[in-house]
């Protein structure tokens, strides 16, 4: 017998987050590692929940990720957001307090690229009079 599973795909930077729910205890496992370990910082840790809290399903999803690309802080809104995205195929009457929490919304905010003449997007070197 097939056990149900439900998937979502989020995105935040640079970062692509493959998301399975499967029904269990609340335990989140990200590329084959527990989230304590792949996520050592707290509060980005409860940017991953913040999904579960809006829907009130804290401990009812065993969260199974693979990510990949950018950093932690990118990967964890990826993973944020295709949590949001695999909850809304659990439940669709779940969309209106992802939607109020601002969940079911792709980041679009990228890194400013790096302007000709200057050290970064927009900082330039020191003026000098003389």
């Amino acid at each position: 017998m097939a056990q149900v599973q439900y998937t979502g795909t989020g995105r935040r930077k640079n970062s692509v987050a493959r998301v399975r729910l499967v029904p269990g205890t609340g335990k989140i496992v990200i590329n084959k590692r527990d989230v304590e370990d792949y996520i050592p910082q707290a509060a980005l840790r409860l940017v991953i929940n913040q999904p579960f809290a809006a829907t009130q399903t804290e401990g009812s999803y065993d969260t199974l990720v693979n990510v990949n690309g950018g950093g932690v802080s990118g990967q964890s809104g990826a993973i944020r957001h295709g949590i949001a995205r695999a909850l809304l195929e659990v439940d669709p009457d779940f969309r209106g307090a992802l939607k109020r929490a601002g969940l079911l919304t792709r980041d679009a905010r990228m890194v400013e690229r790096k302007k000709a003449g200057l050290k970064k997007a927009r900082k330039a070197s020191q003026f000098s009079k003389r």
